[in-house]
């Protein structure tokens, strides 16, 4: 669809993974079973979480937040989808749009900094074990947690603000299987300016500084592993963190492929897009559930629980 002189449509079109009639079908089950998977692990981990007293801890506390916000960051993505694929109109209306994007930015931002907070944690249980409940105390940990929801949604407002004074007169569809900034930005008849001005001088210090503090944590719990003598003792160190570092490397790596270049070069990566907004949270709850012995006892008495029932 093209029009001129439109400044503000009243809907997008997503034109979605696949444009194919024959594809629509498969792709609904296969994401329906991805949403099920992700929804139903992630909700496995936070009963288990909430139900084994041993599992109280600073770690398990940001685990089970983690599994919340994955929750809702792929309720976000996923329901439109799915209502795509089994429709003949794949648009959104213009408010629902921006609405989508202003959800999926913050709580994309929110998982990041509830990985490093669970950085944080990982590097003071390995570097100072004896002082460990005193500093990652209840309060800190709630803290933490404020600002780890706080300042992505705040950073996320001024995006979506400016993407709301832009003007569209070229085209109303988006390459795109959801509403994100750079697919919009790309089909604006606007200057960009102020957005890239924002982006440099509030948006990149909020998006680098949670991955900065995983960069440093991780680099320096690597250089006090290395120093532990006994190789039981390397061995317990790294498997107290591999699943923080194994999320964390998914999520950036996927999302840094995608974010980081021009727009005037931008193409939609569907395949790292969806690692980052759909794959990683149907796969944290095995990552965290099947290299934590922790986690799997905890799972076995979830279980014996419910069976008893």
């Amino acid at each position: 669809m093209g029009w001129k002189n439109l400044t503000r449509p009243s809907e997008f079109i997503l034109l979605g993974i696949s444009s194919r009639p024959e594809d629509q079908k498969p792709l609904f089950v296969f994401f329906l079973s991805i949403d099920l998977v992700t929804v139903m692990g992630n909700l496995v981990i936070i009963l288990t979480i909430y139900s084994d007293t041993r599992l109280q801890t600073p770690m398990y506390f940001f685990l089970s937040i983690l599994s919340f916000v994955d929750i809702c960051y792929t309720t976000v993505i996923i329901p439109k989808m799915l209502i795509h694929f089994l429709s003949e109109t794949k648009t959104i209306p213009y408010g629902e749009c921006l609405t989508q994007m202003y959800f999926f930015l913050s709580f994309a931002n929110v998982d990041s900094y509830i990985l490093g907070a669970m950085a944080t944690d990982c590097y003071v249980a390995i570097s100072n074990p004896f002082h460990y409940i005193t500093i990652m105390s209840h309060k800190r940990c709630i803290l933490l947690l404020v600002i780890s929801f706080c300042i992505p949604f705040l950073h996320s407002l001024p995006h979506v603000y400016l993407i709301n004074q832009l003007s569209f007169c070229a085209s109303n569809i988006i390459h795109h299987f959801l509403c994100d900034v750079n697919p919009l930005l790309k089909l604006s008849c606007s200057s960009t300016f102020a957005r890239e001005i924002v982006v440099k001088t509030e948006g990149l210090p909020v998006i680098m500084t949670p991955f900065s503090y995983i960069i440093i944590f991780y680099l320096r719990i690597l250089t006090i592993v290395l120093k532990i003598p006994s190789a039981a003792g390397k061995h317990k160190a790294f498997s107290t963190c591999s699943s923080h570092l194994t999320v964390g490397t998914l999520f950036y790596g996927s999302i840094s492929y995608v974010s980081f270049q021009p727009l005037f070069n931008y193409t939609v990566k569907d395949i790292a897009t969806l690692i980052y907004t759909i794959l990683t949270p149907m796969l944290n709850p095995f990552i965290y559930s099947l290299r934590n012995k922790d986690m799997k006892q905890g799972l076995a008495k979830l279980t014996d629980r419910v069976k008893s029932q």
